[in-house]
């Protein structure tokens, strides 16, 4: 963005380029117009000493001074067609930028050519490296946070888990966005302590790999030569990559039996129906038996028995609010 304050007429008064910089991108890694502006610059300053980036441009042969100019001090300096450059700090350098604001509102002041120029941009998912860097604070100076444990924590991913649930149901958009990040802090901060583990350590990347590795591997219709036209199609890519991969002995394994009832029933279901085994529902007499029917007969339906339940449930709910509200 240019700017150039509209009583200044004169035609050599220079430019300021604020050249920001993205924390989460490696230092020394700027875009070429960035480079360009700082080799051709005639004044090159930064008020922070510590700034990552100032190595980088030193060995590269920018000379940079470790100043503070006022807003003044750098309009001054511009004159006679001077280009400065100013390595903005983390803060962005506001009394630099307000007293520049000021003075162009002024206009009384001859104002060279004011260009913010980004030398290196956030990528997508670049705060989740904000999201590991705090963690990684809270393990070590929380003392709850600090002593917690996978055990510990288990029974709050489920009720994270839980909570996500009711925001998608709910249709609540900032919820939804809310209970996402609770559960991906479950996710790093699991990640954290494992990295801990004497004997089998592992990182937040490795879980990232992991992941990255299976979703490229089940997917050949994207990532490979193979090709898949409908979901039912991916459906089985995936299914016969994974198969390959796990090399089950049993329908069965992989099945948490800690999952709620109907879910569990409809699971095993579909791994039976799409197996093509025969195995007939074990008959029994009560209720079990009859939720493990219902549950079979949903699944095979495609209707997902636990959220079928779960809605039913809350109009059961909103009922209950409907008589209490009419005063029983």
């Amino acid at each position: 963005m240019n700017a150039t304050t509209a009583g200044a007429t004169a035609p050599d008064q220079g430019r300021i380029v604020l050249l920001t910089t993205s924390h989460r991108v490696a230092p020394g890694l700027l875009s070429w117009p960035a480079w360009q502006a700082l080799r051709t610059a005639d004044r090159v300053v930064c008020a922070d000493g510590a700034h990552p980036q100032l190595p980088y441009l030193r060995e590269a042969g920018i000379r940079v001074e470790e100043t503070a100019p006022t807003a003044e001090e750098l309009v001054d300096d511009c004159a006679g067609g001077r280009t400065a450059v100013v390595v903005a700090t983390g803060e962005g350098d506001p009394a630099l930028t307000d007293g520049l604001a000021r003075l162009v509102g002024s206009g009384r002041v001859p104002m060279p050519d004011l260009e913010l120029l980004p030398a290196s941009y956030d990528l997508p998912g670049a705060r989740l490296l904000d999201l590991v860097q705090v963690m990684d604070r809270i393990r070590l100076e929380c003392p709850w946070s600090s002593q917690r444990t996978h055990e510990g924590l288990a029974k709050y991913a489920i009720e994270e888990a839980y909570e996500l649930v009711e925001a998608i149901e709910d249709g609540d958009r900032d919820e939804l966005r809310e209970e996402l990040g609770d559960v991906l802090l479950q996710v790093v901060f699991h990640a954290r302590i494992a990295e801990e583990d004497p004997d089998a350590p592992f990182s937040v990347d490795d879980v990232a790999g992991t992941i990255v590795d299976k979703l490229v591997h089940r997917h050949p219709h994207v990532f490979g030569d193979e090709t898949a036209d409908t979901p039912e199609e991916v459906r089985a890519h995936w299914l016969r990559t994974k198969a390959a991969e796990k090399q089950r002995t049993s329908v069965t394994e992989g099945v948490p039996l800690g999952q709620p009832g109907l879910a569990l029933a409809a699971k095993l279901h579909s791994r039976v129906r799409t197996a093509g085994l025969d195995v007939p529902l074990p008959a029994g007499e009560g209720i079990g038996y009859d939720l493990l029917a219902l549950a079979a007969r949903a699944e095979s339906e495609g209707t997902d028995p636990e959220a079928a339940l779960r809605a039913a449930a809350r109009t059961y709910r909103d009922a209950i609010l409907a008589v209490e509200a009419a005063g029983g």
